[in-house]
């Protein structure tokens, strides 16, 4: 698309919760166990980490996405999959500046050793984020197409802005 034509992602606010309620929701009920097991801690210790993480994640997911959807409508471009990789590792690396010193202080660990966790946990949620989100917007293209709405407008369908 061009700059003449650039392409609308709309989304309310309501589905922007329901999108980061399923992606954390997953993630919570992959993660939380593997944490527990791989650093010898309770699923209880390790599960209140991965619900205060969550959190972080949830609100930095919609505030990410709604960023990034007003640079797709300003830019026109397409989601194609580079894109796509460029938005999880964006995602991501918001997310690491923000958990690190939560995960060092609740695991009563430095905030080097608290980077390499996060490092590790980025190598699964990379693509987690990369396949989710892919995911996520597939299945939404195709329940708008069911109920006959467009997910993808560009400005002259709408009229000039």
């Amino acid at each position: 698309m061009s700059p003449n034509h650039p392409v609308t992602v709309r989304k309310s606010l309501g589905e922007r919760v329901l999108h980061a309620l399923a992606f954390e929701g997953l993630a919570i009920a992959l993660s939380a166990p593997a944490l527990a097991w791989l650093l010898g801690k309770s699923l209880l210790h390790t599960g209140a980490l991965t619900l205060a993480v969550s959190t972080l994640a949830m609100l930095w997911n919609m505030a990410f996405n709604a960023a990034f959807d007003r640079v797709q409508r300003h830019f026109g471009f397409h989601r194609g999959a580079k894109v796509r990789v460029v938005h999880a590792l964006l995602f991501e690396l918001g997310l690491i500046i923000a958990t690190v010193p939560l995960a060092a202080w609740w695991l009563s660990i430095g905030l080097v050793q608290a980077f390499v966790l996060d490092i590790g946990l980025l190598l699964f949620f990379l693509p987690y984020t990369l396949g989710f989100n892919w995911a996520y917007d597939v299945l939404r293209e195709r329940w708008l197409a069911r109920d006959g709405e467009s997910p993808l407008q560009t400005a002259d369908a709408r009229g000039r802005m």
